[in-house]
């Protein structure tokens, strides 16, 4: 387990109580899970308050340039084929507002280089972290890499695919690359491809699964309410097998 840096920070919001009795149910339950990912970078940092404003939009080689488009779909969780697609920033916003799941867009304030380390990431969108860490008492951020090079690949795109809940917020933004998440919630799957830029917050307790692809190549920043990350509590139904995986799925939206 990567080693935790603790240090003083305000008190974590009011709503965190509830934390401790998700941790006592955690015991004992085998469908539940401590993520051993295996993408952590070397270290895990405690949220520190920020300095610069965050203005300029740089990608990880430098060069200015426009992000991908991000792309919403939903539809029915028995229908599949039925989709309404959304591709404006503002409509997905909207969308996913309405089940109360958050997405943004950070910027950068310096130029990040494709092998930036934790700390170089971490410092270049530092505002942005505070920010959402003043809203929702994040104890902890951390950035996780993972490469089509990686032998594990196969093995760390599993843990994810199937359908799972978490007592914690899962909070990810892409520093680059790009991965899609479902959310299983009303009676309808939300599937959101999520680029370079966004961030996607997803409440605590939500329906949801996660795919990388086949040829995983993403750089991710993470925040934590709970030290030990999350736990997955699977719901054991077989979902995700009825929608289009990670490369299916971008095939049909390009």
């Amino acid at each position: 387990m990567p080693a935790l840096v603790r240090l003083g920070l305000a008190p974590a919001r009011k709503w965190l109580n509830r934390l401790a009795v998700a941790a006592a149910l955690a015991l004992g339950n085998p469908r539940r899970r401590q993520w051993g990912d295996g993408l952590r970078m070397p270290e895990r940092c405690v949220v520190t308050r920020a300095g610069r404003a965050v203005q300029s939009r740089f990608t990880t080689d430098h060069q200015p340039r426009e992000r991908a488009m991000s792309t919403l779909t939903i539809c029915p969780d028995t229908a599949p084929e039925r989709r309404e697609t959304f591709t404006d920033f503002n409509d997905i916003v909207v969308k996913l507002a309405e089940v109360g799941v958050e997405f943004e867009r950070w910027d950068a304030s310096r130029p990040l280089a494709l092998d930036a380390g934790q700390d170089e990431v971490i410092a270049a969108y530092h505002e942005s972290i505070d920010a959402l860490s003043e809203r929702y008492g994040f104890q902890s951020v951390d950035v996780v890499a993972l490469r089509p090079d990686n032998p594990k690949k196969g093995e760390l795109r599993r843990k994810f695919l199937a359908e799972h809940t978490h007592d914690d917020f899962e909070v990810r933004f892409f520093v680059d690359g790009r991965g899609l998440f479902y959310l299983h919630v009303g009676g309808k799957v939300y599937m959101i491809l999520c680029e370079r830029g966004d961030l996607i917050s997803v409440p605590a307790d939500t329906t949801h699964w996660f795919d990388m692809g086949a040829e995983p190549d993403f750089k991710c920043i993470r925040l934590f309410t709970q030290p030990d990350g999350w736990v997955g509590d699977f719901t054991g139904s077989d979902i995700a097998t009825r929608f289009p995986d990670f490369d299916q799925y971008v095939a049909s939206v390009t």
